[in-house]
């Protein structure tokens, strides 16, 4: 959810007031996605690189952040959408910390939709972490180092019980991933817009959907030519 910053600027606003606004964008696509049926729905929204922004955007984000878990965990809970986490939440302040486990047992048991929330998450640190895992259950004797293959990585992630993305969408115009999910993203379609994210509502993301759709997805494989005359009649 990348542009914040940029879409203040261009209207002389605080970087302040572009997170505020990229916060309506969040709950306008949450609820575009539990309305289309999208049955797991993942917002990046704080890497591990964000700790080195400055202390005050960090705060003010953190805050917003808080402010968003007290808010709208009612509408989660109405929409019947699960929230969970994925990253390095114990880095997090002890009362956004204290705010998301509450949203989380909240919403446990909702089905319609899960909404995983990347805080203080990298892909790197997230596979290091896997790794580390891994290896000690490997040195207890626990596994044997052989056993070891992708499906036992991909269930070691923070994202273990969260299907990999079938589509992941950057906004702003940055065409790359950040770190961010370089496992699971590697059959995933990538999708970017130039749009700002505090412009990104339902529209956009119709508009990114039917991209994704228009795509031919065959993971390493040669499509079948049936398939291909089946896609030409419709």
């Amino acid at each position: 959810m990348d542009g914040n910053g940029r879409w203040a600027r261009r209207r002389g606003l605080s970087r302040h007031e572009g997170h505020r606004r990229g916060k309506d964008s969040v709950r306008a696509v949450v609820e575009a996605a539990r309305e289309l049926g999208i049955p797991y729905l993942t917002l990046f929204a704080f890497t591990t690189e964000n700790w080195q922004r400055p202390t005050t955007e960090v705060s003010f984000l953190m805050s917003l952040l808080h402010r968003y878990l007290l808010t709208e965990t009612k509408r989660l809970m109405k929409r019947d959408v699960r929230v969970v986490a994925v990253g390095d939440v114990e880095r997090l302040p002890p009362r956004v910390r204290d705010a998301l486990r509450q949203t989380i047992e909240t919403t446990k048991s909702n089905r319609s939709m899960t909404l995983a929330m990347a805080l203080s998450y990298g892909g790197r640190q997230d596979i290091v972490s896997a790794a580390r895992k891994i290896a000690r259950a490997a040195a207890a004797g626990e596994i044997d180092p052989e056993t070891i293959d992708e499906h036992m990585i991909a269930a070691s992630l923070d994202t273990g019980d969260i299907p990999d993305p079938d589509l992941w969408i950057r906004t702003s115009g940055e065409i790359r991933i950040s770190n961010c999910f370089l496992f699971q993203l590697a059959y995933t379609e990538l999708y970017f817009t130039e749009t700002l994210w505090p412009d990104f509502r339902e529209r956009e993301l119709l508009t990114a959907l039917a991209a994704y759709q228009a795509r031919e997805r065959r993971y390493g494989a040669i499509a079948d030519p049936a398939d291909q005359r089946l896609r030409a009649q419709n």
